[in-house]
């Protein structure tokens, strides 16, 4: 069940002014390769590999940049669309088709080269960007409503390589957390439970097939949004799977409309 609405009126304000000038691809990479230098790039590659392909760090992004994330939830907001599954997730999606319209700095950021070579350094793999009709390539996850939530699952892979996942944190004013189990797919290593809260600015980074993880429910009077870049290692995906992505994407995330879409439409570059 799905329906497009504002979700909560403390979003429908003005955009801040941060979204109103478009930085070019340059100065993204530019900003995002001199961020990136200040981390220990050695020292997160071994707890990502520790961890079994799951790294946080609580700050991340430049201010500048969360500023523009949280402006262009403002400018998506009335496209948000919201869907309930019982027993399994309640909430808001925006596609990456919508973003692109509405949010143009998310798909710029997204394909700053800077990022995805520091992603290969600490993955250890050669990344690809989602192709051109994949409303997951980049979208906005609203939590607007008590009880908003997303149970137990794993971002599973319908492509023929592996798709990692991207989170930022953009807006938390919630009691919400990210709980995880790490080494589940790993018969040798024990499972270990965590849990986080990923505040604005906020990276959590993963592989999707390995990390069985959770959103737990929204409290009265909270807001959660949050951010997701899928990167892949090989974008081909089989005529069957991707019936079946395309139908869970429909029915649990962007409607019909946005995934069903006529391929190459606008700013469709991959």
């Amino acid at each position: 069940m799905s329906d497009t609405a504002t979700p909560d009126n403390t979003l429908a304000q003005p955009a801040h002014a941060a979204s109103a000038v478009r930085l070019s691809q340059r100065d993204i990479d530019a900003t995002m390769k001199a961020r990136l230098a200040t981390l220990q790039t050695p020292e997160l590659r071994d707890e990502y590999g520790q961890q079994g392909s799951f790294l946080y760090i609580e700050d991340f992004l430049p201010r500048d940049y969360t500023e523009r994330l949280i402006a262009a939830v403002h400018d998506v907001t009335p496209s948000v669309n919201r869907n309930y599954l019982p027993g399994h997730k309640a909430g808001g999606s925006v596609s990456r088709h919508t973003l692109d319209k509405l949010a143009p700095f998310i798909a710029d950021l997204y394909r700053s080269e800077a990022l995805i070579k520091w992603l290969e350094a600490i993955t250890g793999d050669k990344l690809q960007l989602s192709p051109a009709d994949d409303p997951h390539a980049y979208a906005l996850y609203f939590y607007t409503r008590p009880g908003d939530h997303i149970g137990w699952h794993y971002d599973t892979s319908y492509y023929e390589g592996r798709r990692y996942t991207l989170l930022l944190g953009v807006i938390d004013d919630s009691s919400c957390a990210l709980d995880y189990e790490l080494h589940t797919k790993n018969p040798a290593v024990p499972d270990e439970p965590g849990s986080v809260r990923y505040p604005p600015g906020a990276f959590v980074f993963f592989d999707g097939d390995k990390l069985r993880h959770r959103v737990t429910p929204l409290g009265e009077n909270e807001m959660r949004v949050s951010l997701t870049f899928e990167y892949v290692t090989n974008p081909n995906m089989k005529p069957f799977k991707r019936f079946i992505s395309n139908m869970k994407d429909s029915i649990a995330y962007f409607g019909f409309g946005q995934v069903f879409r006529r391929k190459g439409g606008e700013n469709g570059r991959a």
